[in-house]
Protein backbone atom coordinates (compact mmCIF):
# COMPACT_ATOMS: atom_id res chain seq x y z
CA UNK A 1 0.00 0.00 0.00
CA UNK A 2 2.83 2.38 0.91
CA UNK A 3 4.58 1.62 -2.40
CA UNK A 4 1.35 2.33 -4.27
CA UNK A 5 0.89 5.67 -2.50
CA UNK A 6 4.48 6.70 -3.24
CA UNK A 7 4.01 5.81 -6.91
CA UNK A 8 0.77 7.76 -7.05
CA UNK A 9 2.45 10.79 -5.42
CA UNK A 10 5.34 10.64 -7.90
CA UNK A 11 2.90 10.42 -10.83
CA UNK A 12 0.96 13.41 -9.50
CA UNK A 13 4.13 15.52 -9.18
CA UNK A 14 5.32 14.66 -12.68
CA UNK A 15 1.85 15.22 -14.11
CA UNK A 16 1.64 18.64 -12.48
CA UNK A 17 5.08 19.63 -13.80
CA UNK A 18 3.98 18.68 -17.30
CA UNK A 19 0.98 20.99 -17.04
CA UNK A 20 2.25 24.28 -15.62
CA UNK A 21 -0.89 26.25 -16.49
CA UNK A 22 -3.53 23.63 -15.71
CA UNK A 23 -5.63 24.64 -12.70
CA UNK A 24 -7.91 22.56 -10.52
CA UNK A 25 -8.95 18.95 -10.75
CA UNK A 26 -8.39 17.26 -14.11
CA UNK A 27 -10.46 14.33 -15.35
CA UNK A 28 -10.32 12.19 -18.47
CA UNK A 29 -12.87 12.43 -21.27
CA UNK A 30 -12.89 8.74 -22.17
CA UNK A 31 -15.39 9.14 -25.03
CA UNK A 32 -13.17 11.65 -26.76
CA UNK A 33 -10.11 9.47 -26.18
CA UNK A 34 -11.79 6.58 -27.99
CA UNK A 35 -12.70 8.82 -30.92
CA UNK A 36 -9.13 10.09 -31.21
CA UNK A 37 -7.62 6.61 -30.94
CA UNK A 38 -9.91 5.32 -33.69
CA UNK A 39 -8.99 8.23 -35.97
CA UNK A 40 -5.26 7.72 -35.40
CA UNK A 41 -5.30 3.96 -35.94
CA UNK A 42 -3.42 2.92 -39.05
CA UNK A 43 -1.43 6.14 -39.38
CA UNK A 44 1.83 5.44 -41.19
CA UNK A 45 4.16 7.04 -38.68
CA UNK A 46 3.90 8.14 -35.07
CA UNK A 47 1.34 10.62 -33.80
CA UNK A 48 0.35 12.19 -30.50
CA UNK A 49 -2.40 14.50 -29.31
CA UNK A 50 -3.43 16.31 -26.15
CA UNK A 51 -6.75 18.09 -25.61
CA UNK A 52 -7.96 20.07 -22.61
CA UNK A 53 -11.34 21.71 -22.24
CA UNK A 54 -10.44 24.93 -20.45
CA UNK A 55 -13.93 25.26 -18.98
CA UNK A 56 -14.29 21.77 -17.50
CA UNK A 57 -10.60 20.74 -17.24
CA UNK A 58 -11.44 17.41 -18.88
CA UNK A 59 -8.59 16.08 -20.98
CA UNK A 60 -8.09 13.54 -23.77
CA UNK A 61 -4.68 12.30 -24.75
CA UNK A 62 -2.91 9.79 -26.96
CA UNK A 63 0.89 9.67 -26.75
CA UNK A 64 0.67 13.15 -25.20
CA UNK A 65 4.00 12.83 -23.37
CA UNK A 66 6.04 11.47 -26.28
CA UNK A 67 8.58 13.89 -27.74
CA UNK A 68 7.99 15.13 -31.29
CA UNK A 69 9.65 17.68 -33.58
CA UNK A 70 8.11 21.12 -33.15
CA UNK A 71 8.91 22.24 -36.69
CA UNK A 72 7.64 25.85 -36.76
CA UNK A 73 5.75 25.49 -33.47
CA UNK A 74 9.16 26.31 -31.97
CA UNK A 75 8.29 29.92 -32.74
CA UNK A 76 5.93 29.93 -29.74
CA UNK A 77 8.79 29.52 -27.22
CA UNK A 78 10.86 31.99 -29.27
CA UNK A 79 7.93 34.41 -28.93
CA UNK A 80 8.05 33.93 -25.16
CA UNK A 81 11.81 34.42 -25.19
CA UNK A 82 11.73 37.77 -26.96
CA UNK A 83 8.86 39.05 -24.80
CA UNK A 84 10.72 38.01 -21.68
CA UNK A 85 13.60 40.23 -22.86
CA UNK A 86 11.13 43.05 -23.54
CA UNK A 87 9.56 42.64 -20.11
CA UNK A 88 13.00 42.84 -18.49
CA UNK A 89 13.74 46.07 -20.32
CA UNK A 90 16.63 44.52 -22.27
CA UNK A 91 14.85 44.95 -25.62
CA UNK A 92 12.49 47.78 -26.59
CA UNK A 93 9.25 46.54 -28.14
CA UNK A 94 8.97 49.43 -30.60
CA UNK A 95 12.65 49.64 -31.53
CA UNK A 96 13.73 49.84 -35.15
CA UNK A 97 15.94 47.02 -36.40
CA UNK A 98 18.40 47.02 -39.28
CA UNK A 99 18.47 43.93 -41.48
CA UNK A 100 21.81 42.58 -42.67
CA UNK A 101 22.45 40.04 -45.42
CA UNK A 102 24.31 37.88 -42.88
CA UNK A 103 20.96 37.17 -41.18
CA UNK A 104 19.45 35.51 -44.27
CA UNK A 105 18.32 31.90 -43.81
CA UNK A 106 15.88 31.44 -46.70
CA UNK A 107 13.89 33.40 -49.28
CA UNK A 108 10.97 34.28 -47.05
CA UNK A 109 9.83 37.85 -46.60
CA UNK A 110 12.57 38.91 -44.18
CA UNK A 111 15.22 37.00 -46.12
CA UNK A 112 14.22 38.98 -49.20
CA UNK A 113 15.01 42.34 -47.63
CA UNK A 114 17.87 44.38 -49.00
CA UNK A 115 20.84 44.89 -46.73
CA UNK A 116 20.33 47.89 -44.39
CA UNK A 117 16.52 47.68 -44.59
CA UNK A 118 14.98 49.22 -41.48
CA UNK A 119 11.98 47.53 -39.86
CA UNK A 120 10.28 47.77 -36.47
CA UNK A 121 10.60 44.78 -34.16
CA UNK A 122 6.79 44.23 -33.86
CA UNK A 123 6.63 43.60 -37.60
CA UNK A 124 9.29 40.90 -37.38
CA UNK A 125 7.35 39.26 -34.54
CA UNK A 126 4.18 39.40 -36.62
CA UNK A 127 5.92 37.80 -39.62
CA UNK A 128 7.35 35.05 -37.40
CA UNK A 129 3.95 34.04 -36.03
CA UNK A 130 1.51 34.77 -38.85
CA UNK A 131 3.60 33.76 -41.86
CA UNK A 132 6.13 31.62 -39.98
CA UNK A 133 9.04 33.54 -41.47
CA UNK A 134 12.23 31.58 -40.72
CA UNK A 135 14.85 34.31 -41.16
CA UNK A 136 12.87 36.63 -38.90
CA UNK A 137 12.42 33.85 -36.34
CA UNK A 138 16.15 33.09 -36.14
CA UNK A 139 16.81 36.82 -35.82
CA UNK A 140 14.41 37.01 -32.86
CA UNK A 141 15.85 33.83 -31.34
CA UNK A 142 19.27 35.50 -31.29
CA UNK A 143 17.81 38.73 -29.86
CA UNK A 144 16.14 36.70 -27.10
CA UNK A 145 19.58 35.52 -25.99
CA UNK A 146 19.67 32.36 -28.08
CA UNK A 147 18.20 28.92 -27.58
CA UNK A 148 19.92 28.39 -24.24
CA UNK A 149 18.26 31.46 -22.73
CA UNK A 150 14.85 30.48 -24.11
CA UNK A 151 15.30 26.94 -22.77
CA UNK A 152 16.17 28.34 -19.34
CA UNK A 153 12.90 30.30 -19.35
CA UNK A 154 11.01 27.16 -20.33
CA UNK A 155 12.66 25.13 -17.57
CA UNK A 156 11.97 27.79 -14.95
CA UNK A 157 8.29 27.80 -15.94
CA UNK A 158 7.86 24.07 -15.57
CA UNK A 159 8.29 22.92 -19.17
CA UNK A 160 10.61 19.94 -18.99
CA UNK A 161 10.36 18.84 -22.62
CA UNK A 162 9.94 21.89 -24.88
CA UNK A 163 13.37 22.88 -26.09
CA UNK A 164 15.00 24.96 -28.82
CA UNK A 165 17.72 22.84 -30.46
CA UNK A 166 18.97 24.78 -33.48
CA UNK A 167 21.89 27.14 -32.85
CA UNK A 168 21.88 26.08 -29.20
CA UNK A 169 25.10 24.85 -27.54
CA UNK A 170 24.99 21.24 -26.37
CA UNK A 171 21.92 20.27 -28.38
CA UNK A 172 23.40 18.95 -31.64
CA UNK A 173 22.19 15.40 -31.00
CA UNK A 174 18.68 16.64 -30.26
CA UNK A 175 18.73 18.79 -33.38
CA UNK A 176 19.79 15.81 -35.48
CA UNK A 177 16.85 13.83 -34.09
CA UNK A 178 14.11 16.45 -33.81
CA UNK A 179 15.22 19.49 -35.81
CA UNK A 180 14.84 23.13 -34.75
CA UNK A 181 12.86 22.27 -31.63
CA UNK A 182 11.18 19.49 -29.70
CA UNK A 183 8.09 19.18 -27.52
CA UNK A 184 5.39 16.91 -26.21
CA UNK A 185 1.81 17.63 -27.33
CA UNK A 186 0.83 18.21 -23.69
CA UNK A 187 3.48 20.82 -23.02
CA UNK A 188 3.01 22.80 -26.22
CA UNK A 189 -0.74 22.94 -25.63
CA UNK A 190 -0.22 24.08 -22.05
CA UNK A 191 2.30 26.72 -23.09
CA UNK A 192 -0.28 28.30 -25.40
CA UNK A 193 -2.92 27.91 -22.66
CA UNK A 194 -0.58 29.75 -20.28
CA UNK A 195 -0.37 32.62 -22.75
CA UNK A 196 -4.14 32.61 -23.22
CA UNK A 197 -4.66 32.75 -19.45
CA UNK A 198 -2.35 35.75 -19.08
CA UNK A 199 0.21 33.81 -17.06
CA UNK A 200 3.20 33.88 -19.42
CA UNK A 201 5.75 36.55 -18.39
CA UNK A 202 3.12 39.19 -17.54
CA UNK A 203 -0.54 39.90 -18.33
CA UNK A 204 0.50 42.59 -20.83
CA UNK A 205 3.05 40.34 -22.55
CA UNK A 206 0.56 37.46 -22.65
CA UNK A 207 -2.10 39.67 -24.21
CA UNK A 208 0.22 40.93 -26.94
CA UNK A 209 1.53 37.42 -27.68
CA UNK A 210 -1.99 36.01 -27.81
CA UNK A 211 -3.05 38.65 -30.31
CA UNK A 212 -0.16 37.62 -32.55
CA UNK A 213 -1.21 33.97 -32.27
CA UNK A 214 -4.69 34.98 -33.40
CA UNK A 215 -3.42 36.23 -36.78
CA UNK A 216 -2.67 33.15 -38.88
CA UNK A 217 -1.97 32.98 -42.59
CA UNK A 218 -1.53 29.18 -42.58
CA UNK A 219 -5.12 28.16 -41.84
CA UNK A 220 -5.62 25.18 -44.12
CA UNK A 221 -5.36 22.32 -41.63
CA UNK A 222 -6.81 22.29 -38.09
CA UNK A 223 -8.22 25.80 -38.45
CA UNK A 224 -10.06 24.83 -41.64
CA UNK A 225 -12.29 22.50 -39.63
CA UNK A 226 -13.55 25.29 -37.36
CA UNK A 227 -16.23 27.82 -38.42
CA UNK A 228 -14.62 31.05 -39.67
CA UNK A 229 -16.68 33.04 -37.16
CA UNK A 230 -14.87 31.39 -34.22
CA UNK A 231 -11.86 33.11 -32.69
CA UNK A 232 -8.72 30.95 -32.79
CA UNK A 233 -5.12 31.34 -31.63
CA UNK A 234 -2.70 28.92 -33.25
CA UNK A 235 0.70 27.97 -34.61
CA UNK A 236 1.48 25.16 -37.03
CA UNK A 237 4.66 23.48 -38.18
CA UNK A 238 5.81 21.15 -40.93
CA UNK A 239 8.96 19.41 -42.13
CA UNK A 240 9.30 16.39 -44.41
CA UNK A 241 8.47 13.68 -41.88
CA UNK A 242 6.54 15.67 -39.28
CA UNK A 243 3.43 17.84 -39.16
CA UNK A 244 2.08 19.65 -36.10
CA UNK A 245 -0.35 22.28 -34.88
CA UNK A 246 -1.39 23.83 -31.57
CA UNK A 247 -4.61 25.79 -31.10
CA UNK A 248 -6.91 27.45 -28.61
CA UNK A 249 -10.48 27.52 -29.91
CA UNK A 250 -12.97 29.93 -28.36
CA UNK A 251 -15.92 27.60 -28.81
CA UNK A 252 -19.49 28.59 -27.86
CA UNK A 253 -19.69 26.06 -25.01
CA UNK A 254 -16.20 26.70 -23.66
CA UNK A 255 -12.67 27.28 -24.87
CA UNK A 256 -10.44 24.30 -25.49
CA UNK A 257 -6.79 23.80 -26.40
CA UNK A 258 -5.20 20.98 -28.31
CA UNK A 259 -1.91 20.05 -29.90
CA UNK A 260 -1.33 17.30 -32.43
CA UNK A 261 2.10 16.25 -33.66
CA UNK A 262 3.53 13.55 -35.92
CA UNK A 263 6.97 12.15 -36.67
CA UNK A 264 8.60 9.47 -38.81
CA UNK A 265 5.88 9.79 -41.43
CA UNK A 266 6.11 7.56 -44.47
CA UNK A 267 4.23 10.16 -46.50
CA UNK A 268 6.61 13.06 -47.11
CA UNK A 269 4.75 14.70 -49.99
CA UNK A 270 4.25 18.47 -49.72
CA UNK A 271 0.61 18.30 -50.76
CA UNK A 272 -2.73 18.87 -49.03
CA UNK A 273 -3.34 15.13 -49.21
CA UNK A 274 -0.28 14.41 -47.05
CA UNK A 275 -1.28 11.88 -44.41
CA UNK A 276 -0.10 14.13 -41.58
CA UNK A 277 -2.11 17.10 -42.81
CA UNK A 278 -5.13 14.85 -43.34
CA UNK A 279 -4.81 13.51 -39.78
CA UNK A 280 -4.66 17.01 -38.31
CA UNK A 281 -7.81 18.01 -40.19
CA UNK A 282 -9.59 14.83 -39.12
CA UNK A 283 -8.70 15.22 -35.45
CA UNK A 284 -9.63 18.90 -35.41
CA UNK A 285 -13.07 18.09 -36.83
CA UNK A 286 -13.60 15.29 -34.30
CA UNK A 287 -12.75 17.54 -31.37
CA UNK A 288 -14.94 20.41 -32.61
CA UNK A 289 -17.93 18.13 -33.15
CA UNK A 290 -17.36 16.47 -29.78
CA UNK A 291 -17.59 19.77 -27.93
CA UNK A 292 -20.12 21.42 -30.25
CA UNK A 293 -22.39 18.53 -31.39
CA UNK A 294 -25.38 20.77 -32.14
CA UNK A 295 -23.47 23.19 -34.33
CA UNK A 296 -24.73 22.78 -37.88
CA UNK A 297 -21.69 24.28 -39.61
CA UNK A 298 -19.84 21.96 -41.95
CA UNK A 299 -16.54 22.68 -43.72
CA UNK A 300 -16.71 22.92 -47.49
CA UNK A 301 -15.63 19.84 -49.42
CA UNK A 302 -11.90 20.03 -50.00
CA UNK A 303 -12.44 20.11 -53.75
CA UNK A 304 -14.32 23.42 -53.38
CA UNK A 305 -11.87 25.23 -51.10
CA UNK A 306 -9.27 27.77 -52.09
CA UNK A 307 -5.97 26.11 -51.21
CA UNK A 308 -2.53 27.68 -51.26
Amino acid sequence: MRKYLLSLLLFSVLFARAQPSAVGKISVDHKLVKKLEAAMAGFHGEAGIYVRNLKTNRIAEVNADSIFPTASMVKVPILCGIFDKINRGEVAFTQELIYRDSLKYDNGIVGSFKDSTRIALPKIVHLMISLSDNTGSLWLQAMAGGGATINQWLESNGFANIRVNSRTPGRKENQAKYGWGQTTPREMAELVAMIRNGNAISPAASERMYRYLGMQFWDGEAISQIPPSIRIAAKSGAVNQAKSEVLVIHAPHGDYVFCVATKNQQDQAWQKSNEGYALIRKLSAIIWNHFEPKNNWKPLPESEKFWF
